[in-house]
């Protein structure tokens, strides 16, 4: 069974976890969408660690949640005010009128743990989460893979919109076949029996 948790300073070790020693999660530490331009290419996979780690153990909210299988920690999902993410204020993929929306960006899943329901459980803790700070509404812009054929797995770290579907998001817009904009008010009850 899958518990899940806001990231808390005492389980930095386990996000470090989470996000592993090869990949784009251990070079990125869910900070693509926090820094822009030359902040970004400039910020080597040691600074995105540091700046997870400061934003999980001193920042002022959790900066997304664990998913957990017994003790072992099993996925990640990040979750924010879209305003804790510049490079979504400014990118056309994420127009919306909801300025006060929280925003899941990315999740992280292990090798071994995917396609056994991890993602769709991190979404329905990002909402618990937003909910918890007094979020009006959460989006995503997801990743339609009905649409392209075969999607590789490391282009999936915003989630299929099939999840999103599942956990009652509506789609919003779409700027390409593979990009759609999702939401969910924060208030809507969770219908999906779990």
């Amino acid at each position: 069974m899958v518990t899940l948790c806001p990231a808390a300073p005492d389980s930095w070790p386990d996000v470090a976890t989470v996000m592993g020693e090869r990949g784009d999660p251990s070079r990125c530490f869910c900070q693509y969408f926090r820094l822009r331009g030359k902040a970004w290419s400039d910020s080597p996979p040691a600074a995105n660690r540091a700046l997870l780690r400061t934003q999980v153990v001193d920042g002022e909210r959790p900066p997304g949640v664990l998913a957990y299988d017994g003790g072992t920690p099993i996925g990640w999902c990040a979750v924010a005010p879209r305003t804790a993410y510049p490079r979504i204020v400014a990118s056309p993929n994420w127009r919306t009128d909801h300025p006060d929306a929280w925003v899941i960006t990315c999740f992280v899943v292990p090798v071994g743990n995917r396609r056994k329901g991890v993602a769709g459980e991190l979404v329905h803790g990002a909402v618990e989460l937003a909910q918890s700070y007094g979020a009006s509404s959460v989006e995503a812009c997801a990743v339609d893979t009905g649409v392209a054929g075969r999607i590789p797995s490391a282009d999936l770290y915003r989630g299929p919109l099939s999840v999103y579907l599942s956990a009652g998001f509506t789609e919003v817009s779409r700027t390409s076949p593979q990009w759609v904009l999702v939401r969910r008010s924060a208030e809507q009850p969770d219908t999906s029996g779990r």
